[in-house]
């Protein structure tokens, strides 16, 4: 049976974590086991959410360069709110996805109104973002309230003495779960993939463009958000210095998951694996041992220009079929 061309980038990126795994669990003793392959999610949950917003972004032929700067304004921001204000968790959290979520509507709403580049604005947004987390503080904030701690540090059993999961884990799960629902079976999804096929084409078929736009940019910001609370799990504290250059990582995940820069072609599932294989790459460096770190970025590079070789190829194939 062959394989619609629609699927090949997802296709090609499943085999390529398979791939590894397989190639991870012939050389190296203990690589195959459930807690390993779950680790990868544990360690890159932050990464998953931030890059499914990323993912609808890119759908829509926009970029976002502020996520990075959004997510550590969000840890300097809770951290800070629960710490120096003593706000309650259910309190706090909700007022920092807010911001993020206006954060991303007013970029959205600055491309769409005056027709700007979305490199330039979101680049923008990247070190007003950075910026206002001086504002709050120069330092880092440590995180120490005994609730919070608690939550960070919770691990859930999938069976009794079984492998474990984070809380962040699982509310990476919830987050891929629903960007699926939204991306393939409501108004907004299907209006995201038109916009980037085609913009001009989409504002003819009487789509809402403008709003949809907007709202991509709003779902981006609310995603660096909660990616940033995630963070926050894993961290412990909120500082202007965290997650320098995730905005890249994300873009990579998305690429590597199969999603064509262009726009109008892609998948959230397959973003899920771009982070996967990311996070096997490290693994795989960490399991040899006698690598340097430096290297996972080395072989992220040669993937990525593997993979937008091949985007190109199969932008070529699908323009002359």
């Amino acid at each position: 049976m062959k394989l619609e061309s629609k699927y090949v980038p997802l296709a090609a990126t499943v085999a390529l974590f398979v791939a590894m795994s397989v190639f991870g669990s012939v050389s190296y003793t203990g690589f195959f086991s459930v807690q390993v392959f779950l680790n990868l999610l544990i360690d890159n949950a932050f990464l998953v959410i931030v890059a499914v917003g990323m993912t609808f972004v890119i759908l829509s032929g926009g970029i976002n360069l502020s996520v990075g700067s959004v997510v550590a304004l969000s840890t300097v921001l809770l951290a800070g709110l629960v710490q120096h204000f003593h706000w309650n968790l259910m309190l706090a959290i909700p007022v920092v996805l807010l911001m993020g979520m206006l954060f991303g509507a007013f970029m959205g709403w600055l491309i769409q109104r005056f027709r700007l580049q979305p490199f330039i604005v979101t680049l923008a947004g990247m070190f007003l973002a950075r910026g206002l987390c001086y504002l709050i503080s120069i330092d880092s904030i440590s995180i120490t309230d005994p609730n919070y701690t608690v939550l960070a540090q919770t691990r859930i059993h999938l069976w009794e003495d079984g492998p474990m999961v984070s809380i962040s884990a699982i509310l990476a799960l919830i987050v891929l779960a629903g960007a699926v629902y939204i991306a393939h079976y409501t108004q907004f999804g299907r209006t995201v993939y038109a916009i980037g096929g085609a913009e001009h084409s989409a504002v003819l078929m009487g789509l809402p463009v403008t709003q949809t736009t907007i709202g991509v940019y709003a779902l981006s910001g609310f995603c660096a958000a909660l990616g940033g609370v995630a963070f926050t799990f894993y961290m412990l504290s909120g500082y202007g210095l965290h997650a320098v250059g995730l905005e890249l990582d994300a873009i990579a995940a998305v690429v590597i998951g199969g999603t064509l820069l262009s726009g109008g072609v892609g998948y959230v599932f397959g973003t899920l694996f771009g982070v996967l294989t990311l996070g096997m790459i490290q693994s795989l460096i960490m399991f040899d041992g006698s690598l340097s770190s430096w290297w996972t970025r080395i072989v992220i590079g040669a993937l990525l220009f593997v993979f937008c070789v091949l985007q190109r190829l199969f932008e070529t194939g699908r323009k002359s079929a």
